[in-house]
């Protein structure tokens, strides 16, 4: 996945030459490259949400038996052609992207500039390092964040030194004022000494990220009807949600709580714009395949009906036809019984003696 983020944020990067607005425009790419499998995934959603009253009357029938229960569950979703997980799975899709984001914002030498591989990268932190140090320059970062460190000192005092390295690639950390290389929380810490603008707005980077991924929960859920009990899960998740967001924003480096930040803005616009469009076409597909449902049904039902009565008949025809031997049969029999007894009464008078003397 680094692979791939890293080309596109490289791409957008190239163009701009901004790294908070490359981020924004980078949030904008991932949301509509992820589109089609969120609309899918949405889908999902809908038909387990239309499964809900069955799934119900199956934990009323099957309250005490927790195996049966998941057993006919299963069953259902099953027939229903139904992965109960892929409606929730999108939801979670930034965190990945933010893990590797993470890395990339952490060490762009190794993962954002363009050295061909890991360890050609790390050949080229350990060059600048050196470098660096051998002109009495002392590396000032905080653990995990040398090598940001190390590419503002090159990007700032030795420029031959990125003529001799094509790959290389000067980054401007800052956005609207706010160097997003820093981390909010460092932020909170030098208000002590004084506030400043920049301080400030490290600080709302992740207060902005929690509203918008509250604002975005309270959207989704006007979206979408739900049951009670996933009304009540939903409800816990549109908290859960905005604190998380908000805790990670003001420990990692502000660029993330960028990302962050972009992500639920979008994503907030998509669900108002595209809600109505995407409900109006769940609904429609929905309907196509309770129809074609209700057709196979029906149209197995009468192959059901057709086959009774292909049997009915058979089995007539076999009686007809057993009843038709048997009465030959008998017919046989009697005839034969017949002859047998007419014959013996012929013998019988022919050998009479007519007199007696």
């Amino acid at each position: 996945m680094n692979d791939f983020l890293v080309a596109i944020l490289n791409g957008i990067n190239s163009v701009i030459h901004n790294y908070g607005w490359s981020m924004v425009v980078f949030t904008l790419l991932i949301k509509l490259i992820l589109l089609p499998l969120d609309y899918k995934s949405r889908k999902s959603m809908r038909r387990m949400t239309r499964l809900q009253p069955q799934v119900a009357k199956l934990q009323k029938k099957y309250a005490n038996d927790k195996e049966k229960l998941n057993q006919k569950t299963a069953e259902l979703y099953r027939r229903e052609g139904i992965n109960p997980m892929s409606g929730c799975l999108w939801s979670f899709l930034p965190l990945p992207i933010l893990m590797a984001l993470y890395y990339i914002i952490r060490e762009p030498i190794v993962y954002f500039m363009n050295f061909g591989g890991k360890d050609a990268g790390l050949a080229v932190v350990n060059a600048a390092r050196s470098l660096i140090e051998g002109a009495g320059i002392e590396i000032v970062a905080s653990p995990g964040y040398e090598q940001i460190a190390i590419s503002n000192i090159i990007n700032s005092q030795f420029p031959d030194f990125i003529a001799e390295h094509p790959g290389w690639v000067n980054i401007d950390y800052h956005f609207l004022g706010i160097d997003l290389i820093q981390t909010p929380w460092s932020a909170v810490s030098s208000l002590s000494t004084g506030i400043t603008l920049a301080a400030v707005g490290l600080i709302l980077i992740p207060i902005i990220s929690g509203v918008f991924s509250f604002l975005l929960s309270k959207v989704s859920m006007s979206q979408s009807a739900q049951t009670a009990a996933a009304n009540g899960s939903t409800k816990m998740m549109m908290w859960m949600m905005p604190l998380m967001s908000i805790y990670i924003a003001f420990i990692v480096p502000a660029a993330l709580g960028v990302y962050w930040a972009a992500q639920s803005a979008f994503s907030i616009i998509q669900e108002m714009v595209l809600g109505k469009f995407y409900t109006k076409k769940l609904q429609e597909e929905e309907d196509a395949r309770q129809e074609m449902i209700q057709a196979d049904r029906q149209k197995r039902m009468e192959e059901a009906k057709l086959l009774q009565e292909q049997q009915r008949q058979q089995a007539a025809q076999k009686k007809s036809l057993k009843e038709k031997r048997q009465a030959a049969q008998e017919a046989k029999a009697l005839k034969a019984k017949k002859a047998a007894t007419s014959t013996t009464e012929a013998g019988r008078v022919g050998d009479r003696p007519y007199a007696r003397g």
